[in-house]
């Protein structure tokens, strides 16, 4: 059963229909913030608010651009590798991804008067995959409660039993399509046989234990073009600017599946197989801007202060859906059944991420090495979906459940001759109130560089590790996994002075 309807899943027709439940989860994944960018940057843990002189650098305080000495570019490819540790219902389980990606690319100008209290100013362009959302999650245990019954069973309760059942499925809202692929492969029975009905019986045997997997497989990118200006007032003063566009391209799919021996429902069908498959696209763009400011009272120090605006974006879902099940007759007769939808775009929607504020202090020792930290605080209390209308639930849930959040990033940097030494720690605090959901996140990384004629290559590893709740579905049964996923990346970079 599970091969077979997998296969249902690869149409390609696609219609219109009403706005789909988005979850939290699928909004904070675009707003918090990854360490991503130069190999240099990923190795001091992103601490460059202060420092500045990095093409990723500008992601933190856009005034960094000009520290440039000559025009400079920058290439950068990675290696991600994510490993997920499960823990259900007292079974572990593991799952690892790992990903090629040219994830940065940009170039700075800079040009000089000395003849003028503004003396510099630099234009940059620069391109980040500033959130690499290739993952592999999976699940499995023995669930003594909950069955995934349970998710068809609830959304169903009120919807007449007349509109499940003389209506095409494109003419429904989301919560009646839910329902609909319940009732067409039997997972519950009218409670009243009449067309009027509202109420519903499951036909998944209670009071027994239920054997469950989720497997979870994402792939796509958050991707950030910025264009970038700076200037800098008698080499005291530095100004800096950019706008942002942004891409989104995610395909995730996430199949949950059940089995059971219990005891056979007197007189009418038993289920003792569910599976339930989703396939969905988000695409989108949007945009957001920067602000930056950083202020050098002696030669050898730094303080930054840099505000990021929230994102505006502007993303579209299609969805594709498939339920299979095997059922028990009263009569012994055993069967299988199938119900799955062709793509279905839903109406755009509006994600707004919260906006962030850092400041930043570095500590330069002539040519030969800098210490830098950054604090940033970000309120995710403030994200919001929008039309209002669609998504007060969420949007009520958001600004009760999360809240703000600080993140710390320490950088170093050690110069003997050509060769750079750096090390970085990074941490992320949960956005939620209670971190259980979506636990705080600790990172380390270190790297080197070598410098030869106008050249420079650069190459960094970096680790981070969170842990956090997945419920395998977003109602009935959210009974959820613990997740603890471990980042490894290596990151390498080229860049040339010309």
């Amino acid at each position: 059963m599970k091969k077979y309807l997998l296969l249902l899943l690869t149409g390609i027709s696609f219609n219109s229909a009403w706005a789909q439940e988005t979850t939290a989860e699928d909004v904070i994944r675009l707003a918090v913030d990854n360490l991503t960018g130069t190999a240099r940057f990923r190795a001091m843990g992103g601490a460059f608010g202060a420092v500045g002189g990095d093409m990723s650098a500008i992601n933190v305080n856009p005034a960094g651009s000009i520290f440039f000495n000559n025009n400079f570019a920058t290439v950068t490819g990675s290696l991600y590798n994510a490993k997920n540790k499960s823990l259900y219902y007292g079974t572990a389980t593991h799952e690892t991804d790992s990903t090629l990606d040219l994830n940065q690319i940009g170039a700075v100008f800079v040009f000089k008067d000395t003849n003028s209290k503004w003396n510099k100013i630099a234009f940059a362009l620069n391109y980040d995959n500033v959130n690499n959302l290739n993952n592999a999650t999976f699940s499995a245990g023995t669930n003594p409660y909950n069955s995934i019954g349970n998710y068809f069973v609830n959304i169903a309760q009120g919807i007449p039993t007349n509109t499940l059942s003389n209506y095409s499925f494109y003419d429904l809202n989301f919560y009646e399509q839910q329902a609909y692929l319940g009732y067409d492969t039997y997972i519950f029975d009218p409670a009243v046989d009449t067309p009027g009905n509202t109420s519903y019986i499951s036909n998944i045997p209670a009071g027994g234990n239920y054997y469950q997997e989720n497997q979870v497989l994402s792939t796509g990118y958050n991707g950030k073009l910025s264009g970038n200006f700076s200037a800098a007032y008698k080499d005291i003063l530095f100004l800096g600017g950019n706008l942002n566009f942004h891409f989104v391209n995610i395909e995730k799919l996430f199949s949950v599946y059940e089995s059971n021996e219990n005891a056979l429902n007197p007189g009418r069908s038993t289920i003792t197989e569910v599976l339930f498959d989703n396939r969905l696209w988000t695409t989108g763009s949007g945009f957001s801007f920067n602000l930056g400011a950083i202020v050098k009272p002696i030669e050898s120090l730094r303080v930054g202060l840099a505000y990021e605006s929230p994102t505006w974006l502007r993303l579209t879902d299609e969805l594709q859906q498939g339920v299979g099940t095997n059922r028990i007759e009263s009569n012994g007769s055993n069967f299988d059944s199938y119900s799955y939808h062709d793509p279905i775009t839903y109406l755009p929607y509006t994600v707004q991420t919260p906006g962030k504020w850092t400041g930043s202090l570095a500590y330069i020792y002539k040519k030969r090495g800098l210490i830098s930290v950054d604090v940033s605080t970000k309120d995710y209390s403030n994200t919001r979906i929008k039309p209002k209308r669609d998504y007060n639930d969420i949007n009520r849930f958001m600004s009760n459940a999360l809240d703000n959040a600080i993140e710390v990033r320490v950088g170093a940097e050690y110069k003997i001759k050509q060769i750079s030494l750096r090390a970085g720690y990074r941490f992320d605090e949960s956005p939620y109130k209670v971190d259980q959901n979506f636990g705080d996140l600790t990172g380390y990384s270190g790297g080197i560089g070598y410098t030869f004629g106008e050249n420079r290559i650069d190459l960094a590893y970096s680790y981070d590790h969170r842990k956090m709740n997945q419920a395998f579905l977003s109602s009935g049964m959210t009974d959820p996994a613990r997740i603890s996923r471990y980042n490894n990346n290596i990151t390498i970079s080229y860049s040339i002075n010309f």
